[in-house]
């Protein structure tokens, strides 16, 4: 079902532009740069493309209805006065774009409130990829005061010592990126740690 919705949001201004394109050239122009953004959203909806889904809505729609509205003007100096029943369509389109544009703004901020917590642990793509020669031992998530962290056990198949697989996955220092582009402004951070026995790969999302 959720497949689904995700599929319907992301075709419906393209659908909403079929109403009110009045000329081929900008019309086949602005709804397949749509349908090519559509494409975009759905992969990064399935996980095909690594990127943050509320911010990726969120800039779908604002081009989106930037897109339709940049179309419309052009139209409207190639071409005469639309027809009476032209400006209905036009109003209906403009309505429905604002509304999938409001609510996607509020689900995005509801969402950025939601994970302002600090609770949750990011996935276990968010771990780096092993090395060959380097196996995992076991995952799961641990908690704390500070938050909750992805941890990882790993080690060596060809007998490195435990710095030097620290070494061989890059994380001699904990390196840290924006998780997100506009509404997840944590900071999602990787590193390693040698306990003494085994070493440990971790993830977290902190400020």
């Amino acid at each position: 079902m959720l497949i689904v919705l995700g599929v319907l949001f992301a075709v419906a201004p393209a659908v909403v532009w079929t109403t009110i394109a009045r000329t081929r050239p900008v019309g086949f122009a602005i709804g397949g740069t749509l349908l090519a953004g559509a494409s975009l959203l759905i992969s990064v909806q399935q996980c095909w493309i690594d990127a943050p889904r509320p911010d990726a809505h969120l800039v779908f729609t604002a081009l989106a209805l930037v897109l339709i509205a940049c179309g419309a003007g052009l139209e409207g100096r190639h071409e005469n006065s639309p027809p009476p029943e032209w400006i209905p369509r036009r109003n209906g389109a403009i309505g429905f774009l604002g509304m999938q544009f409001t609510l996607t703004l509020v689900a995005g901020l509801l969402y950025a409130l939601i994970i302002s917590d600090g609770s949750e642990a990011p996935p276990s793509k968010a771990l780096p990829s092993l090395p060959p020669g380097i196996s995992l031992v076991n995952e799961g998530t641990s908690c704390g005061s500070g938050g909750c962290w992805r941890v990882a056990t790993v080690t060596s198949r060809d007998g490195l010592s435990r710095p030097e697989i620290i070494r061989e996955l890059g994380l001699q220092q904990e390196s840290c990126r924006s998780n997100g582009w506009l509404l997840d402004r944590r900071d999602l951070c990787v590193g390693a740690r040698d306990n003494g026995k085994n070493v440990t790969i971790y993830a977290g999302l902190g400020y």
